[in-house]
């Protein structure tokens, strides 16, 4: 996900891809600890995506 898609949203729907994408690290991280995660690579990229999405979260609050 890039930035600019997210910046796109709505502060409603970056709330919502924000809680999914919690949601899907959780799960990820389960997987990983019970060893039926085959793509390690995507933690980081979920891990990222949340950080994009803060960033922009913290954006649009601080224009307002």
């Amino acid at each position: 996900m890039k930035a600019s898609e997210i910046r796109e949203m709505s502060v409603d729907e970056m709330n919502e891809k924000l809680v999914s994408l919690k949601d899907e690290l959780f799960r990820l991280r389960f997987q990983l600890a019970v060893g039926q995660q085959e793509n390690t690579a995507r933690v980081k990229a979920v891990k990222k995506d949340i950080a994009r999405v803060k960033t922009c979260l913290r954006q649009a609050e601080s224009a307002e």
